[in-house]
């Protein structure tokens, strides 16, 4: 009778809690990582845009097979929006296409505008998105100056508190489910204000149980090597286990 011997857990199976710089993309922290360690297999847990920084979850190995639970965690994000600006990306990356002046929005007046932002609300993708229309991403026809109907998306808001308002700038953290786009929930409170509102900043500081405290650099990060990285992950049996 053949013995089948058990196969050992891979050290790589599991996942990297990074913290994205900004301006790279999502894909530009899979690639550096995937390429600086050889690793086989290395995915993210929802992407952040390229002005966003903060937790990034990295699925290295078997961990890619956790996709859909990181992802399908809610978020926390901490950001700042800029009262009066409104841009066709709904951040700061975008080109400005209006200015108001906010000198007379109050912290009140934001504060009662947000109650329109909790619970169960629809919210239209802004067209600077990676949402697809027949196989095209909307931000290439952005690009090319072309607005495409979207459908409003279900998503849940549970937290949407003001931190500091010091005017025209309104630094906020807000908890919802995935998909929630939060430089739209800055653009929509800002048309409901009368004057809009653009992202100036944003930062991940949670998905699902994964926590900002967590995170390493990526210059942390490049600084090890194939021995060293393994103890900054969170590896598969540990997440199963924590599960339970």
């Amino acid at each position: 009778m053949r013995n089948h011997r058990r196969r050992e857990p891979d050290p790589f199976d599991g996942i990297l809690l990074v913290d994205k710089p900004t301006d790279w993309t999502s894909s530009d922290v899979v690639v550096k990582i995937r390429n600086h360690f050889k690793f086989s297999k290395v995915g993210h847990g929802g992407t952040l845009d390229p002005l966003a920084t903060g937790l990034l979850v990295l699925l290295i190995g078997k961990g890619t097979k956790l996709s859909d639970h990181i992802m399908g965690g809610d978020k926390i994000y901490e950001g700042t929006m800029h009262l009066g600006i409104t841009t066709d990306s709904q951040d700061s990356d975008g080109e400005i296409l209006e200015e108001k002046d906010a000198s007379h929005i109050t912290r009140e007046q934001v504060e009662a505008a947000i109650q329109n932002y909790m619970g169960d609300i629809e919210q239209i993708p802004p067209m600077v998105s990676a949402i697809k229309k027949d196989g095209v991403p909307l931000y290439k026809l952005a690009r090319k100056g072309k607005v495409i109907e979207r459908d409003p998306r279900k998503i849940h808001v549970y937290e949407y508190e003001i931190l500091e308002f010091n005017s025209p700038l309104v630094t906020f953290r807000v908890k919802s489910t995935k998909g929630t786009y939060v430089r739209t929930l800055a653009h929509d409170l800002g048309n409901d204000l009368g004057v809009g509102a653009s992202l100036d900043a944003l930062r991940r500081t949670g998905s699902g149980t994964l926590s900002i405290d967590n995170v390493h650099t990526m210059e942390e990060i490049q600084a090890c090597d194939r021995e060293s990285i393994g103890e900054k992950m969170i590896h598969l049996a540990d997440l199963i286990q924590g599960e339970k």
